[in-house]
């Protein structure tokens, strides 16, 4: 499962499943273009990345900016001249509240950031990635792909499931490039995103389901570790999963199979 000498794209690597993923990627021998809105977040995964000896281009870009986004892919041409790997990670809660009361302006973030920003990460990442080939993994979730019970989250839902619906498409598109996109779909995991999430009256839209105790039954309801979602995505980096593409993954834990 070698992956020493590639380079890779991690968005949404200052925290998380990010920043778990780029310094396993990184421990591996892959040298990584990082990408967050935050620059502190970003200037310190990359110093441990460095630490690691690998070469890191920080990269400080809102990934629903056009503009933002061709700057930042500017860079990484000129750096590294091609990607291998992008893990299209970088992506937010935004609010979840009933359906009549969700603002529309809320509404409309999500699907710029989830949405509008996985497409502009692979727009500008494929024709990187076009003469080599290589791996394009996307974050979902179980919410939207198995998972519909979650309370008020039908913009977060829908922008998960159109990132598989994205995934597929684009996996029959570019597989004459040898280039395979595939879907990961978390469910509890460790990660600082449950703190950014903007809940208002989410009671209101509770669904009458009930789980057996823990929640998460491999793990006696204890959520994943961002680490094992970095094991997955290294994973699907390598030529150890070359015939896998096209497909969403569910790392939860059996979570979503409860309803």
């Amino acid at each position: 499962m070698s992956l020493a000498g590639k380079i890779a794209l991690v968005t949404g690597g200052g925290s998380g499943l990010g920043k778990a993923s780029a310094l396993k990627l990184a421990a591996e021998g892959v040298d990584i273009a990082l990408l967050s809105r935050s620059k502190e977040e970003v200037d310190s995964v990359a110093a441990q990345i460095a630490g690691i000896g690998r070469k890191v281009l920080p990269l400080y870009a809102d990934i629903s900016d056009t503009a933002d986004m061709q700057s930042a892919f500017d860079r990484i041409k000129q750096t590294f001249g091609r990607l291998d790997i992008v893990f299209a990670n970088a992506g937010i809660n935004g609010t979840w509240a009933p359906i009549d009361e969700l603002p529309i302006e809320d509404w409309d973030t999500t699907i710029a950031v989830n949405l509008r920003g996985t497409f502009l990460t692979l727009r500008h990442s494929v024709p990187l990635m076009k003469e080599r080939g290589g791996s394009i993994i996307i974050t979902s979730s179980i919410n939207g792909t198995r998972t519909f019970t979650t309370a008020g989250a039908s913009a977060y839902s829908t922008t998960k499931a159109g990132q598989v619906a994205l995934a597929q498409m684009t996996a029959l598109e570019l597989a004459k490039y040898r280039i395979r996109v595939n879907a990961i779909c978390p469910g509890a995991i460790e990660s600082q995103i449950d703190e950014n999430t903007n809940r208002q009256n989410v009671e209101k839209a509770e669904v009458p389901a009930e789980y057996p105790k823990g929640d998460v039954p491999l793990t006696g309801g204890k959520p994943g570790k961002a680490e094992d979602v970095a094991d997955l995505v290294c994973f699907l980096a390598s030529d150890a999963s070359r015939h896998i593409t096209g497909t969403p993954i569910w790392i939860d834990g059996a979570q979503s199979l409860l309803v």
